[in-house]
């Protein structure tokens, strides 16, 4: 991965490598699933990225994830959306790479598709 590579700042929010871990191993998902040690060690390896930044909650959150539910009309599964959206904003991400376009929902957070 390229940019886990690079000096160029980066970064994960904990929910995201939480997801991750969930769905990678998830027998449901995939037939067969990852195993959770190639799941784990994936995890430790972008880990080891220098320029990797870890984000999550701090006591600003709620201050950043209320107007995104709000303004959004957000519910059910979508709040994990808005969280992510939330801690990219309080935290100054500039782009976020996902394939879902459920983020296009928030105003505000640059989103990229990389799989496109």
């Amino acid at each position: 991965m390229e940019v886990a590579q690079s000096r160029v700042p980066w970064a994960i929010a904990w929910p995201c490598l939480h997801e991750f871990l969930a769905i990678a191993t998830h027998p449901r998902i995939y037939s067969p699933p990852t195993p959770r040690e190639l799941a784990l060690a994936q995890i430790e390896a972008w880990m080891e990225s220098p320029s990797l930044v870890l984000i999550g909650e701090t006591d600003l959150h709620w201050s950043y994830l209320k107007p995104l539910v709000d303004s959004g009309r957000i519910a059910g599964g979508q709040v994990h959306d808005a969280l992510i959206a939330a801690l990219c904003q309080q935290h100054g991400v500039s782009e976020l790479w996902s394939a879902d376009r459920d983020f296009s929902r928030f105003p505000g957070l640059a989103v990229r598709n990389p799989l496109i």
